[in-house]
């Protein structure tokens, strides 16, 4: 489903990534260990077509990402990525309902559609009942889940999770990872989780040390 294949990134002189091949599968939950400045949220923004590479080559299916311009990335991203943040990016002038609904919107699904998947998602997470809730009233955990739902609405093939329980208590990332994990595998979506984190990375199926060679297979 994505291929990367000698992936290169350089900021000015400095060579940020450097020979990063990688294969995931529907279904495949894969860790990128790092050191903060190591580029992993670059790399993932390379995956989604965000940030141009200087080497190498990212496919999605058949699509060859980094050829495609901004229209059909853009596209690319709507129709088929779901993404999840550290701080969450959720709207905090919508409720619990529209932001998880805001995908579906974005892509012109009919207002009857659109809240019936997003209240299954909100269910799915553990907020129903929440739907009409503000965010100021949510925890840092129950935004989480929000991004969570709001990443899988869309039924993406491909999820790209950027360290999500960097700001949560070690027992609210538990739960979230957990839920994560959960919801991705159910839904037979590809994914990726960059993290700093040994333990955010150990219920993944497989990881990788992101080094200045490469990736590095992770036992």
């Amino acid at each position: 489903m994505l291929r990367l294949e000698r992936v290169s990134k350089r900021f000015g002189g400095r060579a940020v990534l450097s020979d990063v091949s990688l294969e995931i599968g529907a279904g495949e939950y894969v860790a990128v260990i790092g050191e903060s400045g190591i580029g992993k949220s670059t790399l993932l923004n390379i995956v989604a077509g965000l940030e141009p590479l200087d080497g190498g080559a990212v496919y999605f299916g058949d699509a060859c990402v980094s050829a495609l311009g901004d229209d059909a990335a853009t596209r690319l991203r709507r129709e088929h990525f779901g993404f999840v943040f550290q701080a969450f990016h959720v709207l905090p002038h919508l409720s619990v309902l529209q932001n998880v609904g805001l995908p579906l919107l974005l892509r012109g699904i009919e207002p009857a559609e659109l809240e019936g998947r997003a209240r299954l998602l909100i269910g799915a997470v553990g907020l129903g009942g929440r739907e009409a809730s503000m965010p100021r009233e949510l925890s840092g955990g129950e935004l989480q889940r929000v991004a969570i739902a709001r990443a899988l609405v869309g039924d993406p093939k491909l999820v790209l999770a950027d360290e999500p329980t960097g700001n949560l208590d070690p027992e609210n990332a538990r739960q979230v990872l957990a839920l994560f994990s959960a919801q991705v595998k159910e839904r037979r979506a590809a994914a990726i989780l960059v993290t700093h984190s040994e333990a955010a990375a150990a219920g993944c199926d497989r990881r990788y040390r992101l080094t200045t060679a490469g990736l590095v297979p992770v036992a």
